[in-house]
C-alpha cells in the first residue's frame, strides 16, 4: 500500500471528473448458454466482467455471485479501504466457490473478473483471469490488464509471439480464476484519469475474436457507449462469435 499511501494528499481533493457508460452481454453465435456477467454502477463509479466456467450451475452462478458481491461494495473516503473492500468481496466469493465446487463433487466452480472503478481523479482496475480493461488516450489503445493465462506466459517468455497466441491449442487455458483456487491472486493498478478517456472492459469473447487494431478503431468513433458496444458486438459477430460477449465502456 506504499503507492496508496503516496497518493493519499491527493486523493483526499474532491474530483472534477464526469463519466458516461454503457454495457451489455450477448451469448454469441455458438454458445446455448451465456455464463458472462457484468456490474455497470455509474452512479457509484464500478463496473465488472465476471466470464464464468463450468456450463449451467456452475459457470454462470459463479459469475453471478462475483457481480452481486461487488454490487455490495460501498465506496468510501479513503482508497486503500475501498480497495481492501473490494478485494475483501472476491475473496468471499472465492472462498464460497470452493464449498460449492467441494459439495457438488467438481474440481471447480470458477469466473474470471476484471473489475475498473474511478475514485477522485483516478482509475483503479482489479483482476483475475483473461478479462481485460483497455483505454483509449488520445486515440491510441492501451491493454492495461495483463492476462493471466498459458499463452500469455508462453508469450512473455518470448516462446511464441502474440499472433501465434491467438490459435494456440491452450489459448483458453487460464492460471488464475476466482475459485481457481484455496487462495485467490489478484493483480491491481491505477492511473490518473484524463478528460477524453474511453475505458473498454470486456471478457475473452470479444478480444479473442477481435484484433487490437478493430478495437481501436471503433472505440475512436465519436459515438456514445451505447453505440460504441453494439458496434462491437456487431464486428465480433461478422467473425464468428463462438463465445458469450460482453463490453462494458466508460467515457
Amino acid at each position: 500500500m506504499l503507492l496508496l499511501d503516496a497518493l493519499s494528499g491527493l486523493l483526499r481533493r474532491k474530483t472534477s471528473c464526469k463519466w458516461a457508460s454503457y454495457a451489455m452481454t450477448d451469448t454469441g453465435k455458438v454458445r446455448r448458454l451465456n455464463e458472462d456477467r457484468y456490474l455497470c454502477r455509474q452512479q457509484q463509479g464500478l463496473w465488472a466482467v465476471a466470464d464464468g466456467m463450468g456450463g449451467h450451475d456452475s459457470g454462470e452462478v459463479a459469475s453471478r455471485m462475483v457481480v452481486s458481491g461487488l454490487a455490495r461494495v460501498r465506496q468510501v473516503s479513503d482508497l486503500g479501504d475501498y480497495i481492501e473492500a473490494l478485494e475483501e468481496s472476491l475473496f468471499n466469493v472465492n472462498a464460497r466457490l470452493r464449498r460449492k465446487a467441494m459439495d457438488a463433487g467438481k474440481r471447480m466452480i470458477g469466473t474470471t473478473v476484471v473489475l475498473f472503478g474511478i475514485f477522485r481523479d483516478f482509475g483503479v482496475w482489479l483482476w483475475a483471469g483473461d478479462s481485460r480493461v483497455y483505454c483509449l488516450r488520445k486515440e491510441h489503445l492501451y491493454q492495461l490488464s495483463m492476462d493471466h493465462s498459458q499463452v500469455s506466459d508462453y508469450v512473455s517468455k518470448g516462446l511464441i509471439t502474440p499472433e501465434e497466441a491467438k490459435t494456440h491449442p491452450v489459448r483458453n487455458r487460464i492460471t488464475r480464476a476466482v475459485g481457481g483456487g484455496e487462495q485467490l491472486s489478484l493483480d491491481m493498478d491505477m492511473i490518473r484519469i484524463q478528460p477524453g478517456d474511453r475505458y473498454l472492459l470486456c471478457s475473452d469473447g470479444l478480444h479473442g475474436y477481435m484484433t487490437d487494431q478493430e478495437i481501436r478503431q471503433i472505440l475512436n468513433q465519436q459515438q456514445a457507449p451505447e453505440a460504441i458496444c453494439k458496434e462491437l458486438l456487431r464486428v465480433c459477430y461478422t467473425h464468428g462469435a463462438g463465445d458469450n460477449v460482453t463490453t462494458v465502456v466508460v467515457d
